[in-house]
């Protein structure tokens, strides 16, 4: 490192090159023009409004409220959430593998600014819809603000630590990218997206248990329904998991990340 330059220099230029590059993300992936965000609160709009037809044609009530689309915009947006932000975060270091060859890029640069831009965006996306839904169909809700802003903490910690891991496993297994669409598929089915983990019979509600996403589901449910308690919730358990294969892929990375940008 070069002694003249001031240690307070470094996180700034840290800071500029991960704002360089959210703008390349923002341009490559939203356009240009705010038409391009439009994609990103249509595909949560359009989910939420199905499960609402088809639900609501069989059941006379959600689990939770009175009001379908709340109740499946509370489980669904923090699953998309989870899963956009897994998704761009695995795919960091091949998107922005060209700029990794600048001495003033890192892979954790790369990582970072995948996961800033696109947690802003779902967590922009949520606020949109659910506040649509309050609005538009006059519910009288208490939101506890600091219970959402958890979820919201444990899906990104979720997404930043296995999409870390991925950005590894990417590379080391080629295969590895489509076997992990597989094992994500049932995950949708499998995250309270639909029902109350409550309602699980056991002894399939203990293996539920594990799924992380359970927690996050059911910590945003804790803040959207007052009189919901959620007392499986482990904040330890997801935070935990999510440190983990953090800590697993930053040393991965860290050991063979000039393998990945030469190869």
């Amino acid at each position: 490192m070069n002694t003249n330059t001031p240690l307070k220099a470094i996180p700034h230029k840290t800071g500029r090159t991960i704002l360089a590059l959210m703008l390349r993300e923002m341009s490559s992936t939203y356009g240009r023009s705010v038409a391009g965000y439009f994609w990103a609160l249509a595909e949560p709009v359009g989910g939420i409004a199905m499960m609402t037809i088809l639900f609501s044609l069989a059941l006379t009530a959600p689990a939770l409220g009175d009001n379908f689309p709340l109740y499946y915009a509370s489980g669904f947006l923090p699953f998309i959430l989870y899963s956009e932000l897994a998704n761009k975060a695995g795919q960091s270091v091949r998107f922005s593998k060209p700029l990794l060859f600048y001495p003033g890029v890192t892979y954790i640069d790369a990582i970072l600014a995948r996961v800033t831009l696109n947690a802003l965006t779902q967590i922009m996306v949520f606020v949109i819809v659910v506040a649509t839904i309050i609005v538009g169909f006059q519910i009288d809700v208490i939101l506890d603000v600091p219970a959402i802003a958890t979820a919201f903490a444990m899906a990104l910690a979720l997404a930043l630590g296995i999409g870390t891991l991925n950005c590894y496993l990417n590379w080391r297994l080629p295969s590895w990218e489509r076997i992990w669409v597989i094992i994500n598929r049932p995950l949708f089915l499998m995250s309270c997206v639909f029902f109350n983990f409550e309602t699980v019979p056991q002894p399939f509600q203990d293996y539920l248990w594990f799924n992380p996403l359970i927690h996050v589901v059911g910590q945003m449910r804790r803040g959207i329904y007052a009189t919901y308690d959620a007392e499986y919730v482990s904040l330890s358990y997801c935070f935990g998991l999510a440190g983990l294969c953090l800590l697993f892929g930053l040393l991965l990375l860290g050991r063979y990340h000039r393998d990945i940008v030469n190869g």
